[in-house]
């Protein structure tokens, strides 16, 4: 089954006036300057709370005046701007120090900025999408590029990971499943799902205060509660700009407020944002049986790094056995995919071998005895180096495929450019063969009418 991560657009986006209008969405909670207390007075945590409220209300009911007030174009919006016609925090923050610090980094960084934007235009789309149908701020979008520069493949030294950095406990809490074939928190769909679901929890544990639900979402709830009590029995301001937290996350929402007015007028920070489209990247295709990625990718006909950035969750790059999953296929494969794999044999799906690590083996004896490099196996097994233990399991690329029963490390498969032919050497197999000429294992079974990937030493085979 094939599923679109794009939905039928609301008729009327929230367009907001992006630079000058004051509290939007009560996210600053000090009171306003013609109400602030005389000298060496204190406003009672009540009014503060009352403040709050009358500011949410003010808030809500400029961000319903403004959907009503939307006017319906045929026009395609790009992202960037529907991303932007979506803002809804404060943007009474434009002299805010600590924002302006923030915007002053990212400006020394032109080319990272520009990279990132490139590497978010796959996952972007869906998140906006998923984050417009439960009418959020849209500047929650670009809390990835705070979090991971919108790297799938990031992990902290805390061992977040995923494009929204869970740690594995809160992974767990939010039904991210974590095991030796796949990580949920990899997994773009499903992360923001659970991203999404904490940062509707966080928003209404401090009343609707977005900034504090995003200080919340770097440090914990716990770590901004106590700030916030703390401030309350001073009688000081309990909003974000008031409380004292750790650094990372005195830093953590203006760098986020900081891209959103990058985003908002690039031109005036001199910023080129790359050209993304207001539609889907990728379609979300139901797998029932266990299919490695790099035969996914050559039925899609796309790069399997292309596979791999599309479908981190899957560490061993083969979808987990038992039960159905979703990959994510580019949108303009999708159908072509789809009708591949329907018409694959269940013997071809998988281009990999299983094995079972032995006391005395090492990385190269293992290598060398399945006619593979130890670089093959790093890259298929998420491994940073040669050390192995006993018991391990590993996967081996190339299923069915000659075994050469040698010490020695494999020669290269070598072929000279434009040759038609290949002959079939001691330790190739079509994975390495595919890789080293360029080209799809598809292409060589198709090409050679090949039923499995077993391969003899001699044979010959055409290479397209």
């Amino acid at each position: 089954m094939i599923r679109f991560n794009g939905h039928p657009q609301r008729s009327c986006r929230t367009i907001l006036l992006a630079v000058g209008l004051a509290a939007l969405v009560g996210c600053q909670t000090s009171a306003p300057i013609s109400k602030q207390p005389a000298q060496g007075q204190v406003l009672p945590e009540a009014a503060h709370k009352a403040e709050r409220q009358v500011s949410l209300r003010v808030a809500q009911r400029r961000a319903e005046a403004s959907r009503e007030q939307a006017i319906d174009s045929e026009e395609t919006l790009d992202l960037w701007a529907r991303i932007r016609n979506g803002f809804q925090l404060d943007p009474a923050l434009l002299d805010n120090p600590r924002i302006e610090r923030q915007r002053l980094v990212y400006a020394g960084q032109p080319r990272y900025f520009e990279l990132t934007s490139e590497r978010a235009g796959r996952y972007l789309h869906y998140v906006v999408e998923q984050l417009d149908q439960q009418e959020m701020p849209l500047e929650l979008a670009l809390l990835p590029f705070v979090e991971s520069a919108y790297n799938p493949m990031a992990v902290s030294t805390s061992k977040a990971a995923g494009i929204w950095q869970f740690i594995p406990s809160t992974g767990l809490n939010f039904s991210l499943r974590q095991d030796r074939w796949y990580d949920g928190r990899r997994d773009i769909v499903e992360s923001t799902r659970a991203a999404i679901e904490y940062l509707t929890r966080l928003n209404a544990m401090f009343e609707g205060d977005w900034l504090l639900a995003l200080a919340a979402y770097n440090c914990g709830e716990g770590c901004v509660s106590r700030a916030v009590a703390r401030n309350r029995s001073l009688g000081l301001p309990t909003d974000y700009w008031n409380l004292q937290l750790p650094a990372e996350t005195m830093n953590y929402v203006p760098k986020l407020l900081a891209l959103a007015q990058i985003i908002d007028s690039p031109d005036s920070h001199d910023t080129a944002l790359p050209e993304l489209p207001d539609q889907p990247y990728f379609a979300r295709i139901s797998i029932e049986q266990q299919l490695d990625l790099h035969t996914a990718a050559s039925l899609a006909s796309i790069s399997p790094e292309e596979m791999r950035q599309l479908n981190p969750a899957f560490k061993q790059r083969i979808t987990a056995p038992g039960g159905s999953f979703e990959l994510l296929i580019p949108l303009e494969q999708a159908d072509q995919f789809a009708e591949a794999l329907a018409s694959l044999p269940a013997d071809q799906r998988l281009s990999f071998s299983q094995y079972r690590v032995q006391r005395g083996d090492t990385l190269s004896q293992i290598a060398s005895r399945h006619g593979l490099t130890p670089d093959m196996i790093r890259e298929h097994n998420n491994l940073k180096g040669t050390l192995i233990r006993v018991g391990q399991e590993l996967v081996l690329p190339g299923v069915g495929t000659a075994i050469a029963q040698t010490s020695e490390t494999p020669a290269a498969t070598t072929q000279a450019a434009g040759a038609a032919s290949y002959r079939v050497r001691a330790g190739d197999n079509l994975w390495s063969i595919a890789r080293n000429n360029g080209i799809e294992v598809a292409q060589i079974k198709r090409l050679n009418r090949l039923e499995n990937s077993a391969l003899q030493v001699g044979q010959m085979l055409r290479l397209p």
